[in-house]
């Protein structure tokens, strides 16, 4: 019965990390856990160093080895993954009949929702690169080649979790001086996935957009898969269901902000100015001379319809009195 029990924070501290780790509308930024091994190589251990430096200051990364074996038994590894706050997830090892090995994997409900098994064939460091290195938290632009990444759905779903451990945000308009680094992933006919990594030079084109030079940074890895773990469709759409506030049908002049509220904009026609009702305030009536005057006006406008319409009346007349004239002439006649 102890264990069923349900202790609840008693400092501020642990309440608002309890709030933290709560589900949202809109969910914070994905943290990775990179971990080594019981066994790495020094190509594991640089290469997930390396990977950290273009995670940060999203990941997590561990100061010693661990007895995990994702395929067999993942329980320490949902574990460690739960008490970081981590959706996922990199691990190195390295062994006689798996050397090299790189597992990627993301993490839904508290557990392991897919994950793939890399081995490394070639990998050049990111120190090895003597040129210049980006600026730290900018965004990657991932670009991935090859037909094949659509042909079989357990290509799309490595695709998928690529681009779900390598992009940091969502954003909606971009600045071009903002861009500094690509991520290409490409898929060979052999399905070995090159990574490389680059770094956008802008240099002048005599016009006004800038010519644009990429210059390899590192790290540079050669990447054949050796395993997968691939979610059913039932729990994978499950996982990328969304709520309906944020797949609400979009309308017009409605906008909705981060936290959720709605704002509108409503536009008004053309206005009088003069017929508005105000409030009557004792310093806007009229004065006795200004109602008199309105009234003389209001006498004269009506003086001058009135000599209007006798006129037309007038006119009326004589034109029936000549049409008699002449039917009296014709009869005479």
């Amino acid at each position: 019965m102890a264990s069923l029990r349900i202790k609840k924070p008693n400092t501020r501290r642990g309440k608002k990390a309890l709030e933290e780790r709560e589900p949202k509308t809109i969910e914070n930024l994905k943290k990775t856990l990179i971990m080594e091994g019981r066994k790495c190589s020094n190509d594991i251990r640089q290469a997930l160093r390396d990977l950290n430096l273009l995670k940060k200051p999203n990941s997590r990364m561990m100061r010693r080895n661990n007895d995990v074996t994702p395929f067999e038994d993942a329980t320490l590894l949902e574990h460690l993954a739960k008490t970081n706050d981590c959706h996922l997830f990199l691990f190195g090892s390295s062994s006689k009949k798996r050397p090299n090995n790189l597992v990627m994997g993301r993490i839904y409900d508290e557990q392991i929702l897919d994950m793939v098994e890399f081995g490394i064939d070639q990998y050049t460091a990111l120190e090895k690169f003597k040129t210049e290195k980006i600026s730290q938290f900018t965004k990657p632009v991932i670009i991935f080649n090859g037909y094949k990444w659509k042909l079989t759905e357990e290509l799309r779903r490595i695709k998928s979790l690529l681009l779900d451990m390598f992009h940091i945000d969502h954003i909606d308009s971009i600045r071009l001086q903002g861009i500094e680094h690509v991520l290409s992933f490409t898929l060979t006919d052999d399905l070995t996935i090159m990574v490389r990594s680059y770094r956008i030079q802008l240099k002048k084109s005599g016009q006004r957009t800038p010519r644009i030079e990429l210059l390899e940074m590192g790290p540079s890895l050669d990447l054949s898969v050796r395993r997968t773990k691939i979610a059913s469709d039932n729990l994978y759409k499950v996982a990328m269901k969304q709520p309906a506030v944020l797949k609400a049908a979009r309308r017009k002049n409605v906008t909705r902000d981060e936290l959720g509220n709605v704002h509108g904009r409503v536009h008004v026609g053309k206005q009088d100015i003069n017929a508005l009702q105000t409030r009557k305030m004792k310093g806007l009536r009229k004065t006795a001379e200004e109602k008199r005057q309105e009234k003389l006006e209001k006498q004269k406008r009506n003086s001058a319809s009135g000599e209007a319409s006798m006129d037309e009346d007038m006119d009326g007349d004589s034109h029936g009195e000549g049409d008699a004239d002449m039917d009296g002439d014709d009869g005479e006649e």
